[in-house]
């Protein structure tokens, strides 16, 4: 398939027709609301008084977790959007934003069979339809020998962007990648990521509508040194049932 722009957007009519049949329920109703609401929340990020405001995540990365090893080729960051992209990526979204490379939508990926290096799956599948549909494609995308990394939330509140579908654990994790071989799996952020998460979204929930961001905000502020808490609890055998989010390095054979 051949890209209509290259650099800072590119797109194609097939991609846009693929992603519009697999997609037909977002174009509708509160998800359409939702899918609105997911790109005005990536432009207020770039607003200097929401990075002054914006308390530290809630979480760390696990430092035990394997990356992508180093390798020669084309390489994909799904669901990058308006975020930081690795160098040497294509940033691929189903959506158009300022630093996607290519539209497009992960049922329906529009590069060769056998032809991708390398791909980064980031806290993308719990938003996608079809989950083992998205991990056919990105078995059919890559080359043998090829590298998938990929990261899904197991103990996480409802995130709409722009819908919300499923969790996983390590073992589904696994089960979901089954053809894959696999090289590392575990944890990215621990149980304490999790508690931090709900508090702050429980004491959101029970606020008046007003009061809703002030209180995260603050509450923010109040409670993220307690997630070095989890350089301590993901050393743990038991750790990953209660994992705010796992991943997997696999390989295709």
């Amino acid at each position: 398939m051949t890209l209509s722009a290259r650099g800072g957007h590119a797109t194609s009519t097939n991609v846009r027709q693929a992603g519009s049949h697999v997609y037909s329920s977002l174009e509708e109703g509160s998800i359409r609301q939702q899918r609105d609401e997911m790109l005005e929340h990536y432009r207020r990020r770039k607003w200097w008084v929401y990075k002054f405001l914006s308390p530290p995540l809630p979480l760390i990365p696990n430092p035990e977790e394997q990356p992508l090893p180093p390798c020669e080729g084309a390489k994909l960051f799904l669901g990058g959007a308006a975020g930081t992209v690795p160098a040497g990526f294509l940033n691929v979204d189903f959506e158009y934003v300022p630093g996607v490379d290519v539209v497009a939508d992960v049922q329906a990926l529009p590069f060769r069979s056998s032809s991708i290096a390398a791909i980064e799956c980031d806290a993308v599948l719990e938003h996608v339809v079809d989950p083992q549909l998205a991990v056919r494609e990105m078995w059919r995308v890559l080359r043998p020998g090829g590298y998938l990394h990929v990261v899904v939330p197991f103990c996480q509140a409802f995130h709409g962007y722009p819908s919300d579908y499923q969790r996983w654990t390590v073992e589904g994790l696994k089960q979901l990648l089954r053809e894959f071989k696999v090289l590392s799996v575990g944890i990215r952020t621990g149980p304490t990521a999790t508690v931090l998460g709900i508090f702050t979204d429980y004491a959101k929930l029970i606020m008046p509508r007003p009061l809703r961001k002030p209180v995260y905000v603050l509450l923010g502020w109040v409670v993220w040194p307690a997630r070095y808490l989890d350089r301590w609890l993901n050393r743990k055998p038991e750790a990953h049932t209660l994992a705010n989010s796992v991943y997997i390095l696999a390989q295709k054979p």
